[in-house]
């Protein structure tokens, strides 16, 4: 496996020089994207070239478009190539844990690809299958799936991956699960030979590390600059509070200081979620709820809402804590901490991207004590303990 090197600031400052056909180049540039960021300098020219590559994914990384860019030039040229502006067999797979995930990479397929003859299907649970057979019957360029749902439709034969070039399974540690390796198996032998395979990790432990051995060859692994495992520029605090004192400490904080931007809380479980939103909104704060136990179109309305700053308090259980884009967000408090280190890593990810500032705030019972020195021992780093007279500083 060959690192790459982080690139210099001067090094490759625009998109042409990445080796992007101009309509990706002025596409990016419409939507924001000014220069590449350091993972899209290493990564895009790396799978431009043909290379497997493991990608970080850390958030606000622009991770993402490092993956779809390269895809969309390939299907350009592929069907130049061919003479043709439709496949009826998808050439990019993208493997998804979670359908809002899904949902918001297709949203980027179908963002980046909007000057070209591109098809972008979602193939995922929650959705009447029906509606997507018939998406796929009249054709798809790119499928972003779930794996359960794409697996079910493979086998019925309502879906063909045989003439795929690329494949990219984002958020690879959350793949990990038993029933994904036992979808992965099961799809093999639908597949191409070998696709082009992108693999993208936010850690890579041996099991993942296993995993990236199965499904890649020989890959380019990217290195960020003075990568680290939490953002530089975010405050790390935490309370020692009975448990029964959590909701009533959370809404002092908020009453004597309100953060001006937006706050994400999080939770153990969606009942925990509903409950602490209406408690709030009780109390006069713009709060709402996202969990998994709502529907994809109330989870998409809630975020919605939310970045329109309409609502400024979004409580959440972890469907919230990987991938999902949500912008400026100031603050984020673990009202419960979570059973594992890395969901606190992608927790307090929301808050201080891009090399914006931000706090995170978590509240610790006794039982919780132990889940904090591990966190820290993960992260290596103290975080500072504060009372409540100084939990506003």
């Amino acid at each position: 496996m060959a690192p790459s090197s982080p690139p210099s600031p001067s090094s490759q400052t625009d998109f042409e020089s990445l080796g992007l056909l101009p309509v990706l180049c002025q596409t990016a540039r419409t939507l924001g994207m000014k220069r590449p960021t350091p993972i899209q300098q290493e990564g895009i020219p790396a799978l431009l070239q043909g290379r497997d590559v493991l990608l970080p994914s850390q958030t606000g990384t622009g991770k993402t478009a490092a993956f779809v860019l390269p895809a969309l030039q390939k299907l350009a040229h592929i069907k130049e190539k061919e003479g043709t502006e439709d496949f009826s067999t998808p050439r990019i797979l993208i493997l998804e844990p979670t359908r809002d995930l899904a949902m918001q990479t297709a949203g980027i397929c179908r963002q980046l690809g909007r000057q070209l003859s591109v098809r972008t299907r979602v193939i995922c649970g929650g959705v009447p299958r029906a509606q997507q057979t018939r998406a796929l019957a009249e054709g798809a360029d790119i499928i972003v799936a779930t794996h359960g749902r794409l697996l079910e439709l493979v086998d019925n034969g309502e879906l063909i991956l045989s003439e795929l070039i690329y494949l990219v399974l984002d958020e690879a540690d959350r793949l990990l699960d038993e029933e994904f390796s036992e979808s992965m198996t099961a799809l093999v032998p639908y597949m191409a030979d070998r696709p082009q395979t992108v693999f993208c990790s936010a850690t890579l432990p041996e099991p993942v590390m296993a995993l990236a051995r199965k499904v890649t060859h020989d890959p380019v692994r990217i290195l960020l600059p003075e990568e680290s495992v939490t953002p530089r520029r975010l405050r790390q605090r935490a309370l020692f509070i009975e448990e029964h004192e959590k909701e009533k400490t959370l809404l002092t904080f908020f009453t004597q200081s309100l953060p001006q931007g937006r706050s994400i809380l999080f939770v153990k479980t969606k009942h925990r979620a509903d409950a602490l939103a209406r408690l709030l909104r009780r109390k006069g704060f713009n709060a709402l709820a996202l969990h998994g136990g709502q529907t994809p179109g109330e989870r998409k309305q809630a975020l919605a809402r939310f970045q329109s700053d309409t609502q400024n308090i979004l409580v959440t259980t972890d469907i919230a804590a990987r991938g999902l884009d949500i912008e400026d967000i100031q603050l984020v408090i673990n009202v419960d901490l979570p059973p594992k280190p890395d969901t606190y890593v992608h927790r307090i990810g929301r808050t201080a991207r891009a090399g914006r500032s931000g706090r995170a705030l978590s509240f610790i019972s006794v039982t919780e004590r132990g889940l904090l020195r591990e966190i820290e021992r993960h992260i290596n780093h103290r975080i500072r303990i504060v009372t409540h007279d100084t939990l506003q500083r």
